[in-house]
């Protein structure tokens, strides 16, 4: 009768095959990183698309008509929260409110804790300068808050 030794694993092919998987695990992390980027980066897009459209709906419905605005006025909101708290359609008989957001969406690419949604963006006036980022009479336009740079090598507060 013979006696079988012990088997398993010496502690060289142990720490071999750990060296392997921490070589595997390193080379992933990056392209795990660069896809939590481009998620940002798709709601950063989807977000900055919603408001600039919901800006222009409210500035035609000023042009119809629908909402109360001065001659002198180019018929833009005073504040993003103008977008999601309504504004009294003039059209309706009873006053219903008319409303261009159901939520505002946060600014994905700011680290800014504590901040309400509507401060994480930079907002412009339509008496600003394309590049005057600056708050004015009404909000024109808005861009991210964020300094750091997208993947296609353009800043944030550029798109």
């Amino acid at each position: 009768m013979k006696l079988r030794g012990q088997q398993g694993f010496t502690l060289i092919e142990m720490m071999v095959t750990l060296s392997l998987l921490a070589t595997l695990a390193a080379a992933a992390l990056p392209l795990v990183e660069k896809q939590g980027q481009r998620q940002k980066e798709e709601q950063l897009q989807s977000a900055l698309r919603q408001i600039r459209q919901a800006l222009d709906d409210y500035q035609r419905a000023g042009i119809e008509g629908r909402i109360e605005k001065k001659a002198d006025e180019p018929g833009y909101p005073k504040n993003l929260k103008a977008l999601t708290e309504g504004v009294v359609d003039k059209t309706s008989p009873n006053k219903r409110k008319i409303y261009f957001l159901r939520r505002l969406p946060r600014d994905p690419m700011c680290d800014c804790e504590g901040k309400e949604d509507e401060e994480t963006w930079r907002v412009r006036s339509s008496n600003n300068e394309p590049d005057n980022f600056s708050p004015g009479i009404d909000v024109y336009d808005v861009s991210s808050s964020s300094r750091a740079y997208g993947l296609n090598g353009v800043p944030y507060a550029q798109w």
